[in-house]
């Protein structure tokens, strides 16, 4: 067996709440390399794979969940492009700012730039899932040049009302209750963080037989904090409505936009609205939840298989 080569050596995990280091799962596939950028003190890790012609960026998405989330994608891809993933800020092996401006969606969107910058690629296609959709949108629209195409998967972007359960739950005021999507404020997250793990992940995977998908991303958020959290939510929503219906405007690459018609934390109206924004297609995945790339992966890796090699032009480097 051929063991991965290192391009910087790596941190020790970051430990858990309770102090103790997490043990990382087997994978199907390990990184070809691995490394880092920093940007104003924020050192951001990502990995690659592979080593097709062209490129594909699987995105960081909220910083509830680090690169894993998209291990069901990465062994697939890798056989035919070359893949970079990288643990978003506040999470994984990436950094934990304090601040709000440390977390808005322009900086993801700029460690995004730096890391395939890292790896010497000029052109690639981005794929995106949730709150990914909003960096992702930066990117293509500041740097038209650099992006081949994108892939929004159950896209977070308010181009369409919200759940009715969701509508006008404050995130930063307290609250007399905690039933519900009133768990969704960071003064429940200060009080009984991993309740609302398990609140939210069962939200995102509602559909049937999806204990291990709930469990990995409960593990996942717990090897981040409720500051760091309240943190990356709050510097999304101060990335503002309009600089993102200005950009959405000026994206001009080929886009797929991939939703399930029973997502319960995204309307596919989102996603349906953003297609038509963006002159692309919408595939609605029937019967599927809020993360179709961990409950439908083998229907996901296709569709983004297709896409790359059908509508976006072969990459350079």
């Amino acid at each position: 067996m051929t063991l991965p080569s290192v391009h910087v050596a790596l941190p020790a995990s970051p430990s858990g709440p309770a102090g103790a280091p997490p043990r990382e799962q087997t994978r199907a596939r390990y990184p070809d390399e691995t490394g880092y950028i920093e940007r104003d003190g924020v050192r951001v890790f990502w990995e690659r794979y592979g080593a097709g012609e062209q490129t594909v960026v699987l995105l960081p998405t909220w910083s509830v969940v680090p690169a894993r989330f998209w291990k069901a994608q990465v062994p697939y891809l890798a056989r035919h492009f070359r893949v970079l993933t990288f643990d978003g800020r506040g999470n994984g092996r990436s950094d934990r700012p304090v601040g709000v401006d440390a977390y808005r969606t322009d900086q993801f969107a700029a460690d995004a730039i730096a890391v395939i910058d890292a790896n010497a690629v000029d052109r690639v296609t981005l794929v995106s899932f949730s709150c990914g959709a909003l960096w992702a949108t930066i990117v293509a629209a500041d740097q038209p040049e650099r992006v081949a195409g994108s892939v929004f998967i159950s896209p977070a972007v308010a181009l369409a009302p919200q759940h009715p359960e969701r509508e006008g739950v404050p995130l930063d005021e307290p609250l007399d209750t905690d039933e519900g999507w009133a768990k969704y404020n960071t003064y429940f997250w200060s009080r009984d963080y991993r309740a609302f793990l398990e609140f939210f992940f069962a939200k995102v995977f509602n559909e049937p037989h999806s204990t291990k998908q709930i469990e990995d991303c409960i593990a996942w958020g717990l090897e981040t904090t409720p500051d760091a959290l309240s943190d990356a939510t709050r510097g999304i929503a101060a990335g503002g409505r309009e600089p993102f219906f200005e950009r959405i405007g000026r994206v001009r690459c080929p886009t797929l936009v991939i939703h399930g018609d029973h997502d319960l934390v995204r309307p596919h109206a989102q996603g349906e609205a953003l297609a038509l924004e963006t002159g692309g297609e919408l595939v609605t995945l029937h019967g599927s939840g809020h993360c179709p790339p961990a409950r439908d992966p083998v229907k996901v890796n296709r569709l983004i298989r297709q896409f790359v090699e059908r509508r976006c032009p072969r990459a350079t480097y």
